[in-house]
């Protein structure tokens, strides 16, 4: 999918505390032998970087790393209480007692084996014609794997106020459409070595050396031709280009021969009438391969799909050749993280709320989120200064932009209705088990939405989650208890400029600009994609855009890698945003206005500082190249010196001089909002 679209503060006056009692924690990170000017990024976080390798087990680490682990420390015990209790078939804390039970359980997974998926790969063998493999396609969707097709349900986003189905592309084992075709000699070993690991893994289903080799090499072939109809990751930021509406029976007439009517049906989706289909060459190429790949190459692609989709669930010999390909291979990574770490991400999938309703009463105070909720009040007021100044948009395009962010709604910590996991059954049976009914439970979730009204109320991550986003289709910022925590430092002892930086601006303005960039801007004030500019603030808008895509396509990553401009500038417009925003905010607390230094400090200075914390990430060569191809993030160093190099405060702040890496003449600096 689409990318998902993620007063000064009462009672937090800064105190000079910031980790006073060990030091200052900005002042602690600082490595002073780079020059802010040169590099901010490595010059603010040098010294933890040095101090805090990348573990073995680990394709990057950072911040956001350190944090998950206090979290990880909390619903491990959570968890571990669980499972000891006895609890009462059918509670919340007997599912995640039998769930962490099952999962770390490695000695019965491996006696199980492949059990676990033998019904449905017995099923996939069984296949004789195009019909069954349909029918068989209908059966794995709801399981998680998402072979040839990706329905789901979600608001159109042209009527926000309704549930559509949608259809999106998908059914790649490798990271996207790139891997497939890209030249280079990264790419190219990858895909050598793709081909290598499905054959591993279908020896480890049982077959031999010879037959494995011929089902890899028909999953190859298949899956490049579904990766030759993909759009690539920029097109896919394009919501008008990806918004194809039709009748479901026109479905047919895109791919002649099929009876999408039947198969939609088949997985529950029968009410709908209409579809929103993401990117039409992708489903007539689906549509052509049913009729014409031969039924063997099904058996093989559908067999692979599903073991992929559950490897990590199996036996340690499956999981082990899983994680060789997609974490060595692809990451980087030298070995595998604990096993308990890894259940917990599973069931964060399965049934994160769940757990999220013990986390936040224990470790989410109500004063903690009344902090947060009226830094949101301040980030968006200085937002409303910022866009009646703008010197380039026309006071009609004003006065909507206003009403659309007065509408924005921001959500702070936790849901306010959390979801009912009373129709998920989880016992002891097996892990994989446990998985396929939870990938069910998801799936049946989801498209019970179809033709009710949508819940505004929702969230779409669990409140222990590190991070954030912004949903246009509901106008709203999403904001997790989580992404608020800085490791090793209480929120009472934060002073204002590391809280304006770290949340302000890197989360809460981040999220609101996204609301207004190049792909936000599309939808209106109630979350629909309609055009509410005029035409030349569009274009005005437009240059602007494309000022900061030029800048982030002249930054070279690992050897001839370069940032995609394009496919980036909605997350680089946020993250300037966000900091022009916020720092403006920061301007009318006192901690600003009294001016004294912490740690040596000056406020401006803790602000800048504070905002590069929130990067605080180094990460290892493979997984850096991956992210260049596959994510609409910028590596966190560009998060850092990328805009700040396009703001002035930044350069009085640190005395950042011509000559130094980071300085840019004014006429070069990016200015959006």
């Amino acid at each position: 999918m689409s990318a998902l679209w993620a007063a000064a503060l009462a009672g937090c006056q800064p105190n000079g505390k910031s980790g006073a009692a060990q030091g200052d924690l900005l002042q602690a990170n600082l490595d002073t032998t780079v020059r802010p000017g040169d590099d901010f990024f490595t010059y603010a976080n040098g010294a933890w970087l040095k101090k805090h390798p990348i573990p073995a087990s680990e394709s990057s680490w950072g911040i956001g790393k350190e944090v998950q682990n206090e979290i990880y420390a909390r619903l491990r015990a959570i968890n571990e209480e669980a499972a000891k209790a006895n609890a009462a078939a059918g509670t919340n804390q007997q599912k995640i007692g039998d769930f962490w039970a099952t999962g770390m359980d490695s000695v019965k997974a491996d006696k199980q084996g492949i059990s676990p998926l033998k019904p449905e790969l017995d099923r996939i063998a069984a296949m004789r014609t195009s019909q069954d493999v349909q029918d068989e396609i209908a059966r794995l969707k709801p399981l998680g794997v998402n072979a040839l097709i990706g329905p789901f349900v979600a608001q159109d986003a042209k009527n926000s106020d309704k549930m559509a189905l949608q259809l999106w592309q998908t059914g790649l084992g490798l990271p996207n459409r790139d891997y497939y075709f890209n030249k280079d000699t990264r790419t190219a070993n990858i895909r050598k070595e793709y081909g290598k690991h499905v054959a591993k893994m279908f020896q480890l289903m049982g077959q031999d050396s010879v037959t494995a080799k011929a089902s890899s090499a028909r999953v190859v072939k298949l899956e490049t031709t579904l990766a030759g109809s993909s759009r690539k990751l920029e097109a896919l930021r394009d919501p008008y280009a990806n918004y194809n509406k039709m009748a479901v029976n026109d479905l047919d007439k895109l791919t002649p021969g099929l009876d999408w009517k039947t198969w939609l049906g088949k997985m529950n989706l029968a009410k709908a009438d209409t579809v929103i289909v993401g990117q039409p060459e992708f489903y007539k190429t689906a549509g052509q391969l049913l009729k014409t790949a031969a039924i063997d190459d099904w058996k093989a692609y559908l067999q692979w799909q599903l073991v992929n989709a559950y490897a990590s669930n199996l036996s340690r010999a499956i999981d082990n050749e899983h994680f060789h390909f997609y974490g060595t291979i692809l990451q980087g990574r030298k070995e595998q993280r604990a096993r308990w770490k890894r259940v917990l991400d599973d069931e964060e999938g399965a049934m994160g709320e769940m757990l999220g309703q013990l986390f936040v009463k224990e470790y989410f105070k109500p004063e903690t989120k009344e902090r947060y909720e009226k830094l949101v009040t301040n980030v968006v007021s200085s937002f409303r200064d910022h866009i009646q100044k703008l010197d380039w948009m026309s006071d009609s395009t004003k006065q909507k932009a206003l009403v659309k962010l007065s509408k924005i709604t921001p959500k702070v910590g936790y849901p306010d209705k959390w979801k009912d996991f009373s129709n998920l059954k989880i016992d002891r049976s097996s892990y994989a088990a446990n998985m396929m009914r939870a990938s069910q439970w998801s799936y049946n979730y989801n498209i019970n939405k179809l033709g009710k009204p949508v819940d505004r109320t929702e969230w779409e991550m669990t409140p222990q989650t590190y991070n954030a986003y912004y949903n246009p289709s509901n106008n709203e910022i999403v904001l997790p208890a989580a992404i608020f925590a800085i490791p090793g430092l209480k929120d009472e002892d934060a002073d204002d400029a590391i809280v304006y930086g770290y949340a302000g601006a890197s989360t809460i303005g981040h999220e609101l600009t996204h609301g207004f960039d190049d792909e936000g801007s599309q939808f209106d004030e109630k979350g629909n994609l309609r055009n509410w500019w005029t035409k030349q603030d569009r274009k005005l808008f437009q240059q602007r855009v494309n000022g900061i895509v030029r800048q982030f396509n002249g930054y070279q990553v690992l050897d001839s890698l370069h940032i995609n401009g394009k496919a980036t500038a909605g997350e680089n417009i946020a993250d300037l945003g966000g900091i022009v925003i916020a720092l403006d905010a920061f301007k009318k607390t006192d901690e600003y206005k009294k001016g004294e230094k912490i740690g040596g400090l000056t406020p401006e200075q803790r602000y800048f500082l504070g905002y590069a914390l929130g990067w605080q990430n180094h990460q290892r060569d493979e997984v850096l190249a991956q992210r260049v191809l596959t994510d609409v993030h910028s590596p966190a160093n560009l998060r850092v010196n990328g805009p700040f190099a396009d703001v002035p405060e930044f350069y009085q702040a640190f005395n950042i001089k011509q000559g130094e890496r980071l300085w840019r003449a004014d006429s070069s600096r990016v200015k959006i909002w």
